[in-house]
């Protein structure tokens, strides 16, 4: 196991703890954040500030227990690319969902400098209406 797999780990261990201090400190000031396009939250975030107002607000606010949930690491140099499940319910609708995910993430100098997710969206949005 490499030394960005186990970041990545411990990213996910304090996501999944309510850590966001303990997440966005394993991030570059200037991370470039990027939702799939089609997902509640889709675009691209440039900064700890905007990820947070942007994607973790929302999710803590709209969502009764969202989890990402990963399952396998793949790593090749600056590069973790991340398996897993998505689950949650969205408070609006009282519906819960599951969806894999894909997450891709970019090291530089043992601080992520990019995140690319890769979801199925509808699934989601399915969840949300």
């Amino acid at each position: 196991m490499t030394d960005i797999t186990s970041a990545i780990q411990d990213l996910y261990a304090a996501f999944a703890k309510g850590d966001i201090p303990g997440v966005l400190g394993a991030f570059d000031p200037d991370i470039e954040w990027t939702e799939a396009t089609g997902f509640p939250y889709g675009g691209t975030f440039i900064g700890a500030d905007a990820i947070v107002e942007n994607v973790f607000m929302k999710l803590g606010t709209e969502w009764d227990n969202w989890a990402a949930v990963p399952e396998q690491f793949v790593t090749e140099g600056d590069t973790v690319v991340t398996l897993g499940e998505y689950s949650g319910t969205c408070k609006a609708t009282g519906k819960s969902f599951r969806a894999p995910y894909v997450h891709v993430w970019k090291f530089r100098d043992g601080r992520v400098v990019k995140f690319n997710q890769h979801t199925d969206t509808a699934i989601v949005r399915d969840a949300m209406s």
